[in-house]
């Protein structure tokens, strides 16, 4: 059995005992190996690198042995791809596919070979990385993207550091200089391989590392053993003086408070074109990069690596502020600006680099912000894009910390990454980082099989990029709301005074969709305090507030003597109309600071026009709710629409309809029942009897609330504010007046 590997940053994860217990061959040892090396950030990013193996499988047609190649397939991720995410192409067929290549200018018109040379029935779209494993003569490639060796890659004086790092380890590493991914760089690759016998991996220019092996053991040995190599001898480098030119900004105490306070106004600025959701982090290195003296400049270099780029735009915007002698109100009036100088300096990157056939732009706004004081900001179409927008740049972070401490005051004529000296002058550099020419940027973002790869992306859901606070959410209409809004795509925050029910359903909404878009807290309706809590959880969860629902209310039951007290007089209104007056007069300022089109949905009830024996405050609580909503409507509007629903009694899951009050209501109208009945039964009783009251004489059910509630947060009640949609069977005795 193999030895594990001691290594200084990595660790040997393999288990011989399991890979030899893996049924399938060869594709679920790539599989395996693939696992291994993507269960790590420092080896490669998420969705990032690509892995391969070259072995035989039975032909369909021939019954005979032939060679195949295995290798991930478009836009997959090795940390969690299956062995149904690997594209199995004929070997032979690629090979054929060099007496068909007319040149770099015609490379792309290759990718359309590659589903004619699939194995079989697999149909898994190759990446355009597929012909550079195929024409590397080893059974097994890694092609991956750590940080370490995009430092490397990155430098300035990379190629003559490299020889550098060969000397101390002993290694065999080539170079080679930039190219674009695609079948020029494959013939490259493998020119590179036969011309450098004996080498044990490539550095490319500018992008990443290729490494190798005769067995998938040996491969995953020779990556991981190569980048943690390639780590011990960047961290002694980076040992040796500070890092970007040093601490000019200091990280603030209260960052995460004043993040807060932003990103709204943020969310807002950065959504002229679609929604984002947003991720905010202070890493310990995005503030180390933030608060450089060099950040700035870094900033506008951009990333280097393809991969990284591809998810942070070609650069960040970074806002110049000093949290020592600014405050935040400075702060956020310089967000305008900076958004605005961003959108037209892409403008005109695109406008300087687009050709006839190029795809046209896309989104003009930065998905990566950096601020002095406070960190990085992310933004994504959701969450979980978000989330690793933000780790992207932060091994952008990484590489260009390294490619600095590699700086050793030389200055080369021409750049390692550059094929020619004239090429050289397109490379952009500040001390040691070397970002890609923004010409070589272009081609990639605007690539045409990028594009298409966009294109094949299944189309959002309805509530996709939108946030929605829902209070009362751990039970009967908020509950259904909850998973409803989850379905169609929201990102969600339960809140409710049960915590533990508020949890509950927010596991239960993320099975549903995702779970990082949907988080649960505590909230006491009752309490200005709690509601201001709530509104910032949700901003520092997501980043802004779309829509706003509320279904708690309190129903006060009478005393022996059929009274209420004037504490439960004084709580029924605190809670059921207070309670959705703090809660929009705390959410006001998110809505302002975004402008954006928002909406509320507030929970009314038929009680508020038809007058009950007994419950005299739950229904004029009720009432004075409808015309709260009429009154926030023009508050509020236009940007934030508020309406209400008008439920007739909801008795399923409600917990304003207790086992006991079901029976004291079944004892008062005379409906016979069993204590041995469940009380979901005895609530099904009672909803039927109501049901009779109706017009449609079936019962309410929360469901049907949550449709309606729905309806007004999405952008189909645009037209419709300042009123309350009656959800109740057709009462006659709640019809409008």
């Amino acid at each position: 059995m193999p030895e594990i590997q001691e290594m200084l940053h990595l660790k040997d994860l393999w288990d011989e005992q399991k890979a030899c217990s893996l049924e399938d061959g060869q594709l679920a040892l790539l599989r395996y190996r693939s696992n291994l090396l993507g269960a790590d950030l420092r080896i490669t990013n998420f969705g990032g690198g690509n892995t391969s193996s070259k072995f035989e499988m039975k032909d369909p047609f021939s019954g005979e042995s032939v060679r195949v190649l295995a290798v991930k397939g478009s836009g997959g991720d090795i940390g969690s791809i299956t062995e149904s995410g690997f594209a199995i192409l004929y070997l032979d067929r690629l090979e054929q596919l060099k007496k068909l290549y007319r040149g770099e200018k015609y490379e792309d018109e290759m990718v359309r070979y590659y589903p004619l040379s699939a194995f079989g029935e697999n149909r898994v779209a190759a990446s355009i990385d597929t012909a550079l494993h195929a024409f590397l003569p080893f059974d097994h490639v890694d092609h991956l993207h750590p940080d370490w060796a995009i430092a490397l890659a990155a430098s300035a004086n990379g190629k003559p550091r490299l020889e550098e790092f060969n000397r101390q380890f002993g290694r065999k590493i080539a170079w080679l200089p930039w190219q674009r991914p695609g079948f020029e760089l494959a013939l490259m690759l493998e020119r590179a391989a036969k011309e450098n016998p004996g080498t044990d991996g490539l550095i490319l220019g500018g992008h990443g590392l290729f490494t190798w092996g005769n067995t998938q053991r040996e491969c995953y040995l020779n990556s991981i053993r190569t980048i943690d190599e390639m780590g011990e001898f960047i961290s002694e480098h980076q040992k040796k003086g500070p890092l970007f030119g040093g601490v000019v900004a200091s990280g603030l105490e209260n960052r995460n408070e004043i993040a807060v306070g932003i990103l709204p106004a943020l969310r807002g600025s950065v959504s002229s074109n679609r929604r984002v959701i947003a991720h905010y982090t202070d890493h310990e290195d995005a503030l180390a990069f933030a608060n450089s003296n060099w950040a700035r400049e870094l900033s506008a270099l951009g990333t280097s690596c393809p991969d990284h780029f591809l998810r942070t735009r070609v650069c960040p915007m970074f806002i110049p502020w000093d949290p020592a002698k600014e405050d935040a109100s400075v702060l956020k009036s310089r967000i305008q600006e900076q958004v605005l100088q961003y959108r037209a300096d892409y403008k005109q990157y695109y406008d300087s680099n687009a050709s006839a056939d190029s795809p046209k732009l896309r989104d003009t706004n930065p998905s990566v912000v950096i601020v002095p004081g406070l960190g990085l900001f992310g933004f994504g179409k959701n969450k979980k894009e978000a989330r690793i927008t933000t780790e992207f740049f932060i091994n952008a972070i990484h590489v260009m910390s390294g490619a600095n401490a590699l700086e050793d005051g030389s200055a080369p004529d021409s750049l390692p990454q550059a094929k020619t000296a004239e090429q050289s002058r397109e490379f952009t550099q500040f001390h040691n980082y070397v970002a890609l020419p923004r010409s070589e940027a272009f081609r990639i973002e605007y690539w045409a099989l990028e594009e298409a790869k966009l294109q094949r992306m299944p189309p959002e859901a309805e509530f996709g990029r939108k946030i929605v606070m829902v209070i009362g959410g751990a039970s009967g209409i908020g509950r259904e709301v909850a998973l409803l809004l989850a379905r169609k795509g929201a990102h969600i925050v339960v809140a409710d005074f049960d915590e533990a029910g508020a949890q509950k359903v927010a596991e239960e909404a993320g099975v549903l969709s995702s779970r990082d878009q949907v988080v649960s807290t505590k909230v006491n309706l009752g309490s200005a305090q709690s509601l201001g809590e709530a509104v910032k959880f949700t901003l520092a969860q997501f980043g802004g507030i779309d829509g706003v629902v509320n279904t708690a209310a309190i129903y006060p039951v009478p005393g022996a003597d059929g009274e209420l007290t004037e504490t439960q007089w004084a709580s029924t209104f605190l809670v059921n109309v207070t309670g959705n007056y703090l809660l929009a007069r705390d959410s006001d300022w998110v809505f302002k600071d975004q402008n954006l089109p928002s909406s509320m949905v507030l929970t009314s009830s038929a009680n508020a026009v038809v007058p009950k024996k007994g419950s005299e405050a739950y229904d004029t609580s009720k009432a004075a709710l409808n015309h709260l909503v009429r009154e926030l409507g023009i508050k509020l509007g236009p940007q934030v629409r508020v309406n209400g629903i008008a439920p007739a009694t909801v008795v399923a899951g409600s917990t304003m309809f207790p086992r006991d009050r079901v029976i004291q209501s079944l004892e008062k109208y005379k409906i016979s029942f069993s204590e041995t009945e469940s009380t979901e039964q005895l609530r099904g009783k009672l909803a039927d009897f109501y049901a009779q009251r109706t017009l449609t004489k079936r019962p309410i059910l929360p469901q049907d609330c949550a449709n309606a509630i729905a309806w007004l947060l999405s952008d189909q009640s645009a037209k419709t504010t300042g009123h309350v949609i009656p959800v109740d069977g057709g009462l006659p005795e709640a019809f409008l007046r």
